[in-house]
């Protein structure tokens, strides 16, 4: 689902128009859905990917390739060769960006939290090649990098 912003329905909505057998689930049930052998594979996007393979993406996609090389799940990232970086060496040199506090306050602009509640909302997280299976790009599958 990829809250707050929902993406993951954008990509649902990809899936139905290609006739691909999927479902939504809240972020933090992939965990259980992997232990029950209802997921075959990963693929995941990226927003970055640094020369030796570490890449950027949307928050919590570490703790999904966490996951996946704990229940031996293929863990596949696809993106475009343009978003392949070879000025930056490794994850540790990607700027990881924080969001708006608001995102989490609020929903649909009515308050859910006091303004006092100390709010982290960071946008992306590193995930280290070592959980990659491979990369798919327009050039096909990438194993290595």
């Amino acid at each position: 689902e990829t809250r707050p912003c929902s993406q993951g329905l954008l990509t649902a909505w990809e899936l139905h128009q290609e006739g691909i057998n999927h479902a939504v689930i809240a972020d933090n049930a992939a965990g259980y859905f992997m232990r029950e052998g209802e997921i075959d594979m990963v693929i995941t996007g990226a927003d970055r990917i640094a020369k030796n393979g570490d890449f950027a993406n949307k928050i919590g996609t570490y703790e999904k390739a966490v996951l996946a090389k704990e229940n031996n799940i293929p863990f596949y990232v696809a993106a475009p060769i343009s978003t392949f970086d070879d000025t930056i060496e490794n994850g540790s040199k990607i700027i990881i960006e924080e969001r708006d506090r608001v995102e989490l306050l609020e929903i649909n602009g009515n308050k859910v939290m006091p303004e006092w509640v100390n709010v982290r909302n960071p946008a992306f997280d590193v995930t280290p090649k070592k959980y990659v299976t491979g990369y798919i790009s327009e050039d096909g599958i990438l194993n290595k990098l």
